[in-house]
Formats: C-alpha cells, structure tokens, sequence
C-alpha cells in the first residue's frame, strides 16, 4: 500500500470535501482517503498495483476540482506540502480581500438607493419620486451585476456541482441569489409594463419588491465570511509556519580547506558546518570542536538553553547563543528532527478525529435537504395566498441561513490548532484520532524502567557505621574496587565518586553472587553483601543488618564496605525516580486516571518503586513480550488504555494501547510505534497532552453544539415559523449576515485554544519513601570534599538553605538553579523541588540579600531558611 498527498483547488464548503473524499474512497484500490478542508489536503492510502496518482487526479478533476501530487521527496528541509499550503492561504486571502473591497464598492451605494427613503434618507432627484422607480431599479440592477461578476465563482462552483448532484454551499448561494436576480428582472419587466402602460396600481405594487440590494447584500456578508475564515484558516497553520520560519535558508560549510555559503538544499551528510553566535542550526549533526549554549526551545519546549560540547547533538531550527563551534551533518532534509516533526503534525492536522464522523453524516445530507426544505416552504406560502414575492423571500432565506461550513469546520479547525499548539509545547500528535482518545482514556500505564526511573542506577544512600571514617575515605576506597568491576553497579559508584582521584588496585577478585575485594596501600577492602563479609569473618550488628534490609525492602541494591577486618560503612545503588515522575503521577491521579505500572521487576523490588508513587496497580515478572498482553487484558475490562514507554521492548505495547506515548529521548522503534511523541524527558507533558487533548474536544463538542444549534433554530425561523403567530419573518440579508458569522464564530472558538496553558493542581511533588528514621540521608559527596579542601585553605564556610516557593516542575528548578550558578561566590548549588529548597554553600559573611532578591523576581518567593 501506498500513502500519497494532494493539494485540491477549488473547494468552497465541506460538502465539496465530503464529495471529494466519497469519490476517492469507492475506487477501486483505494484503502482510505481523508481529507482536511482547512488545510487543503487529500491523503489517500491506496494498492498502487490497481491505481495510480493520475487516475486518482483525473477522478477529482472530474467532480469540478484541481488536484496536484505533493511530492515529499526532496532534500530541502522545509516542507514542500506545508510550503505550499502557507503560500495557498496567503493567495487565498488577498483573492478574497480584493473580491470583498469591490463588491462593497458597489453594494454601499445600492444599499443605500434601496433602503435609504425607506428611512427618510435623501437620494439623488433623477432616482427619486415614483415617476423615476424605472430608472431607480435599473441603476440597482446596474449596481448588482458587478457583484454577481466579481463574485461569479460561487454561480460555476455551485452550479456544476447541483449539476453533478452534489451540491454544496455554494449551490445555495448560487439558487437564492439568482432566484433573487431573477425575481427583481421579472418585477423591473412589470414595472416598465406599468408605466408603457399608464398602470398606477401596478407601479405601486411592484416599486418596492424588488430584490436586486438582497443579491448584492448576500454575496458581499458571505465574501465578508469568507475573509475572516479564510483568515482564521490560516492563523490555524500557525504553529506549522513558526517551524518551517525555523530553518535557515543557507549555511556555511568547508569545502576544501576554504569556508563556503551554500542554500540548505545543498548540504550533505558528512559535511562540516561552522556555526556563529547567533546563528540557526541548519541540519541535524554531532559537534567536531568548540562548545556553546544551543536554544532548543521551540523544538522541545525547553526554556533554558541547553550546554553543548563535543560529540554532543545539535538539532535544524535550534538557535546557537554564545559559542562558536563547528559540527558534521548527519541528516539533512527531510530527515532532520525539525522535518520529521513538521511532517508529524501535518499529518496530524490533516487526519481526522472520530468524533468527526458525525459532522460528515450530518454535512452529506445537509445541503440537499435544504433545498428540499426552501423549495417546500416557497410552495406552502405560495398556496396558502401570500403571494409570490413574499414566499419567494422566504424560500431565498431559507437556503442563505443554512451553514453546513460550521459543521465542517468544527473539527478540523479545533484539531488543526490543538496539534500545533501541542508542538509548541514539545507534544507531538502523530494523529486526530490520538488527540480525541488521549482524553477520553482511563487507564494509563507506565513502563517502570526509563519512563519513571532514569533507567540506570546510581547512588542514592550512604550510611558510615565507624566514627573515624569520612564519607570521602569510604567513598574513595569502594570506587577504587569498583573501577575495576565490569558490573552496572560499578559504574554508578565511579559517577558519584567522579572527582576523586582513585588508588591503585592489586590482587582484585570477583566472587559471584557475593561481591569483589582488592588491595590498596597493603590494605585489603572488601565490598559485597553480608553472606561475602560472613565468609570473610567479619560480624554485622543488629543496626548493620536491619539497615540492609530496609534499603532492599525499598527497592535498592545495598554494599557493604570493610576493611581492617570492619564493616565501615553501606552504599545504596538504585534506579533513581525521575525529577518529575512523582509530580506528574500526583497530577494524573488528580486528573482521575487509573495508573497502572508495568516491569520486569520481580514483585518486592515492583512494590517498592509503586510505593514510592502510591501506585496500587502493579504488573511485575513481566517479560518484553508479554506486556501488550498486559495492555489487553485491561482493554478486555472496557477501558481505553494509555501507554507511556521509551525501549524497544515497549513498542508492542505502545502499538496495542489506544494511544501509546513514547519519550522523546527513547528508541526510534518505540518513537514509531506510538501516537504521540514527548520531544521533552519530562512526565509532566504527559499531564500538558491529556489536558489539551481534553480542551480540544470540549472545543469540538462546543463547534458542533452550536453549528448544529443554529441550523436547527435558524432554518425554522427563516421558513416563517413564527410569522403566523408573531408576524415575524427574517430579511435575506440578515440570513446571510447570520450564516457569515457562524463559520466565523467556529473558528475563532477553535483559535481559542491557542491560548491554552496546562493547570497543575498539585503544586509540589509527593514527599519520597523515608527508607529509614535511623538511616543518614547525606549530601552530595562532591559538595563535602570541596567544603574539606576550602577549610583547608583557611576559609570559612558555612551551609545555607532556602526557602523557594512556588516551584512547579523542573522548568522552574533550572530556573533558580540557573540563578545560583551565576553567582560567583557560592559554592555547589543544589534545588530540591520535593522540598522546595535550595542548598550551597557560601562564605560566613557573604551578603545572600541581592541573590534571594534575585529569585524573588524570577516568581519564586524565597526565604533563608533558618
């Protein structure tokens, strides 16, 4: 099967798409076709075996349309779909803008020849008077053609399609409009009848019914429509134009020792790119030298710049702030992260959501049965003896009011702007229908490993049993056993002990299921469990074995360290919980979502992690291949299942959940498999994609609401319901003043959600699992060797605590985080979000006022803490 593009012109009204999308769909070959009416797209999946793009053409140019293949296939970064849909709009609206300033041109001056003595309003004398009501109507006439001319494509469109029975919008316009026209030839007949023949009476009967300012009046309300939709259409693709404004339009590589300015579409892999201050990344690639802060923030979402060095990554459309640096490209094109999202929420943009079925039953029949309804209301009055100009009027209200473009553009205007605003904020929907079902989803389940965790162990607790040991000789000594371990636990210890320099090892040995031991300085250090210290003859005391258990009742890896036939101290090892897991949990549970945690766990380590959570609903002992398993024994209890994953083994699970989410930074396979994307490693986007998903479709359900509200009230009313009762009919031109505003109204509602902003209940994160009252939870090792060395100096130092406020995410953590490492005097800063503190050290009698000041107008109330 084969998915393909096109760009359709000509398209007035969702009943053209509607015609469209049925035409494609029932040939032969054809597996779907969807298309979006505010982007202009058509996306056909098709066995290209049986069909091929020209019959595909052919079959849309035969309805009445233009249709042209989107070629995806190039090497220019910016997207050629998304290009041409931004220049089609921009074309669009000033066609529309120069039809509305003629039509209102002419249509003023008429209006005013029309209505203008109905009021007292003077007029000039040659078309003033009964004696000049001949002239008067054929200036009118003269006034209205120009209007009917320049307006002339709703008379092609919606003929040819009443023609091929499929009318649309424009066949109503074009029938009420006509018929008026018609209608005011017939009475400008009978008034030149009138006065050939002296016929006062008839003069007098017809000198006020003509309907030549309700042509006129009627085409200009709906152009006037026309503008602010097309203008709201293209404010919806707004998200899309910031990211394709992203990419430069040159770069500088080096060709041949020699720097060189080339357009994008001529860089290649492996090319080396010299980017200055300043500077828009043009491709994705890999630093070669230099280093700088990369703003990646209309990318990720991420506000803070992010430090870039050799060998890291720099991503097309990310900004280079301070430093100069050159890189290599590794994907140009469409290849590059920023092509790939645009790519993703185009095609989200252009799919469509199920709730939209509803508007393309109700938009399949609508056009039809109004005229049905107009044509049986113009009989009903006419043989109920209320004359033809009167029921004539009604059956032209009739078909003016009515708006299937306001069922239509409910949906798709409201998904346009909800994937584009979830792009700004780092969310990428790869589809309408995950956006819809995100927030109608119950259930949602995480994969421990990664998602909730980092995904690799490190330090977590270190407990000192012998006063005369220090936490850097303890620490010191059990990384220079471990430098030379190959465990994964290793390498967590060598992290935390990163900055000391570690002793030489001899006779190191590894005991299988026990630990490791080694010499240092004729010392023998020994590091394992307590089975590994009982073979070595050493005794654990009561407090020493009570301390192991509650660290591995918790989830951790407790060693044992001793040396001097002693046990002098304990390291926990785990797979830390992620800043922001707690925070988002909390949030979704507020949210009312069930949370399930799924691991290859075994139970105890499961439970502890869940507990950490309060999450109740653990799957432990899963294997890679028995987790979508898992996810379909919940759907087979009715529920809509959400998965959140980032590895490879996640991805038949993401693929068998109604929405799986998949983290920016995990494998490509799992990126593929799920439905939305998180650019950011941060959970609480997952809180952001449910809240917008759920705006969306309150912003839906409201378009369709009131779109169908209006069509149900106001084709009654113009039919004359309430004439015999109140004596109430509804003028033309009002009906079209009134259909004009209801496109408009949907897609303002719907532009209403740009302003959307994640609300997050739970202000700070659940307080963690205490593993133990007696247990010591220390600081940072780095921040205790560097308060030793700076006493040794001879400065004096001291502890200082804050107390920050109103810190919500790691966002904000970065943000005070950012503020402590620009000052010069302070030392080792660390913000704990869970306790709303931030900690480092500073000189005795350094001045903390203009730093807490500092804060404070970052939005952070802050104290120091005594």
């Amino acid at each position: 099967m084969m998915t393909q593009q096109f760009k359709i012109e000509g398209m007035t009204c969702t009943a053209c798409a509607a015609a469209i999308e049925r035409k494609v769909s029932s040939m032969d070959g054809v597996s779907s076709a969807v298309i979006n009416f505010t982007t202009e797209n058509l996306v056909v999946t098709y066995d290209e075996e049986k069909l091929n793009n020209d019959e595909i053409i052919a079959a849309i140019i035969g309805l009445g349309y233009g249709a042209t293949l989107l070629m995806p296939e190039t090497n220019d970064a910016k997207s050629p779909s998304v290009s041409k849909n931004v220049k089609s709009i921009d074309q669009q609206i000033t066609q529309v803008k120069k039809r509305l300033i003629i039509s209102i041109i002419f249509t003023l001056p008429l209006f005013y020849l029309a209505m203008g003595p109905m009021i007292g309003l003077p007029i000039p004398t040659f078309l003033a008077g009964q004696q000049n009501v001949l002239i008067n109507a054929l200036t009118q006439m003269l006034l209205t053609i120009p209007v009917m001319i320049i307006n002339r494509q709703f008379y092609t469109g919606g003929f040819k399609a009443l023609f091929k029975r499929i009318p649309n919008m424009d066949s109503l316009v074009a029938v009420g409009t006509t018929a008026a026209f018609a209608y005011g030839i017939i009475v400008l007949y009978a008034l030149a009848y009138g006065f050939s023949y002296q016929d006062t009476m008839l003069i007098h009967q017809y000198s006020h019914s003509l309907y030549f300012e309700s042509t006129a009046v009627i085409l200009t309300l709906i152009t006037l429509g026309k503008f602010f939709e097309t203008r709201a259409k293209g404010r919806t693709s707004s998200a899309i134009e910031k990211l394709i404004e992203m990419v430069p339009d040159s770069a500088r590589i080096i060709k041949n020792g020699s720097e060189i300015e080339v357009s994008i579409d001529a860089v290649q892999v492996g090319d080396t790119i010299v980017i200055r201050p300043g500077d828009r990344i043009p491709v994705d690639g890999t630093i070669l030298s230099g280093s700088s802060s990369v703003d990646e923030s209309l990318l990720t979402g991420e506000s803070i710049p992010v430090e870039k060095q050799v060998d890291d990554s720099v991503i097309a459309g990310s900004i280079n702030k301070t430093g100069a640096f050159q890189f290599r490209a590794d994907k140009v094109g469409q290849d590059t992260t920023l092509s790939r999202i645009i790519k993703l929420v185009e095609e989200a943009q252009s799919s469509k959501a199920p709730i939209a079925r509803i508007a393309d039953q109700v938009s399949r029949y609508f056009v039809p049965a109004v005229m049905v309804i107009a044509l049986l209301s113009f009989l009903v009055w006419f043989l109920l003896g209320y004359g033809f100009s009167f029921s004539l009027g009604i059956g032209i209200t009739v078909l003016v009011i009515s708006c299937p473009c306001a069922l239509g553009l409910a949906t798709p205007t409201a998904i346009m702007v909800g994937t584009g605003k979830g792009a700004e904020k780092g969310i990428l929907f790869k589809n309408g229908p995950a956006l819809e079902i995100l927030g109608k989803s119950k259930a949602i389940v995480f994969d421990k490993t990664g998602t909730l965790t980092e995904g690799k162990p490190s330090v977590t607790d270190l407990v000192i049993f012998d006063d005369d040991v220090s936490e850097s000789e303890l620490v010191l000594k059990m990384a220079s056993v471990e430098k030379m371990s190959e465990h994964p636990l290793s390498e967590a210890i060598l992290n935390y002990a990163k900055d000391l320099n570690l002793l030489d090892i001899k006779n190191f040995l590894a005991i299988p299921g026990m630990g490791i031991s080694g010499e240092a300085d004729q010392t023998t250090i020994a590091i394992g469990n307590p089975k590994m210290m009982q073979n070595d003859g050493l005794k654990l005391s009561s407090q020493m074995i009570d301390t192991y258990h509650r660290f591995s009742d918790a989830g951790k890896t407790p060693l044992l360290i001793a040396w001097n036939q002693e046990i002098k101290g304990l390291v926990a090892v785990a797979d830390t919980i992620k800043a922001s897991s707690r925070h988002a949990v909390a949030e979704l549970k507020a949210m009312g979502l069930e949370i399930h945690m799924l691991t290859g766990d075994n139970e105890r380590t499961a439970k502890a992690i869940a507990k950490q959570f309060a999450i109740k609903n653990v799957i432990a002992n899963v294997l890679p291949d028995e987790k979508s398993g898992a996810i379909t024994a919940l759907q087979a209890q009715g529920q809509q299942v959400i998965m959140v994953g980032d590895g490879i083994n996640d991805a038949p699970a993401l693929a068998q959940s109604d929405v799986g989410i998949a983290i920016g930074n995990g494998t490509d396979v799992a990126i593929e498999s799920a439905d939305v994307v998180l650019m950011q490693d941060d959970l609480l986007n997952i809180v952001s994609a449910i809240q917008l998903s759920r705006a969306t479709l309150r912003n839906i359900k409201q378009n369709l609401f009131w779109a169908l509200i209006y069509n149900t009230i106001g084709i009654p009313v113009a039919a004359g319901l309430l004439y015999i009762p109140f004596g109430l009919t509804l003028n033309p031109m009002i009906a079209a003043a009134a259909m004009s505003l209801s496109s408009v109204s949907v897609a303002l509602n719907a532009l209403s959600l740009k302003a959307f902003k994640p609300k997050f209940v739970t202000l700070t994160e659940p307080k963690t699992l205490d593993t133990s009252p007696q247990l010591q939870n220390t600081e940072t090792l780095t921040a205790k060797i560097k308060n030793e060395e700076i006493q040794k100096e001879g400065k004096t130092m001291k502890n200082v605590v804050l107390d920050v406020k109103e810190m919500s995410c790691q966002h904000c953590v970065k943000r005070v985080m950012g503020i402590l490492q620009e000052s010069d005097f302070i030392k080792d800063p660390e913000v704990l979000l869970d306790q709303a503190e931030a900690r480092f050290l500073a000189p005795e009698d350094a001045n903390l006022e203009p730093l807490i000041k500092a804060i404070n107008e970052a939005g952070y109330p802050t104290s120091l803490k005594e």
